[in-house]
């Protein structure tokens, strides 16, 4: 990684996760054994087609004010100390309170996705501490949920538990990797203006 990596888009409109609902109703006893038999079949295909890998159950959850931090290998120590200092400004935000697993999980793997494919470097994820969750499918459970979804997403570089004026350990500071149109775009400008090296030229 270089320099290069530290600089990140100052601009960028609000990034709105998308959202599918392939649910359809139908009347009751209006289909024969063998239509109910071919539905049934469809709903695991699709199943099966979905993309998102994110766990949906299994995660514990964690103590509100348990720090998240995670990095991938390669990623220098410097960019590391930005990210978890918050000196790098949130070019996109996502709030999961209020939302079941479920929603968040579905939530988090569209934003994520979609802000690398729109070459954002640096995004904030609000979870929440958990500390007043009524119920045990909110917050609370959130953050073990968020702390493990992250680890699974290929964009995520790395993350660590927001700046007190940010959210503290109820949100969290994403690196994202950058996207191949923007490495195109960050090759394009290094080379413009230079002139190819000739072998042989004197």
């Amino acid at each position: 990684m270089n320099s290069s990596d530290d600089d990140f888009l100052s601009e960028m409109g609000d990034v709105t996760p998308i959202r599918r609902d392939s649910r359809v109703r139908l009347r009751r006893g209006s289909e024969s054994d063998a239509a109910a038999r071919l539905r049934r079949e469809a709903a695991v295909t699709e199943r099966g087609r979905d993309p998102n890998p994110l766990a949906d159950e299994g995660i514990k959850p964690l103590d509100p004010w348990y720090v998240l931090e995670f990095k991938r290998p390669g990623i220098q120590n410097g960019v590391y100390r930005k990210l978890k200092k918050g000196s790098y400004a949130a070019e996109a935000r996502l709030d999961l309170h209020r939302m079941n697993v479920a929603r968040a999980r579905q939530e988090i793997f569209d934003f994520v996705n979609e802000c690398h494919t729109l070459g954002l470097r640096s995004v904030l994820i609000v979870h929440g501490k958990g500390e007043r969750s009524p119920n045990q499918d909110a917050v609370g459970v959130l953050k073990g949920f968020v702390d493990h979804w992250l680890r699974d997403l290929g964009p995520v570089q790395a993350f660590h538990s927001a700046p007190p004026a940010l959210g503290g350990t109820g949100a969290v500071s994403v690196l994202l990797a950058k996207s191949e149109a923007k490495k195109r775009e960050n090759r394009e400008r290094f080379m413009r203006g230079r002139v190819p090296y000739e072998q042989g030229s004197s």
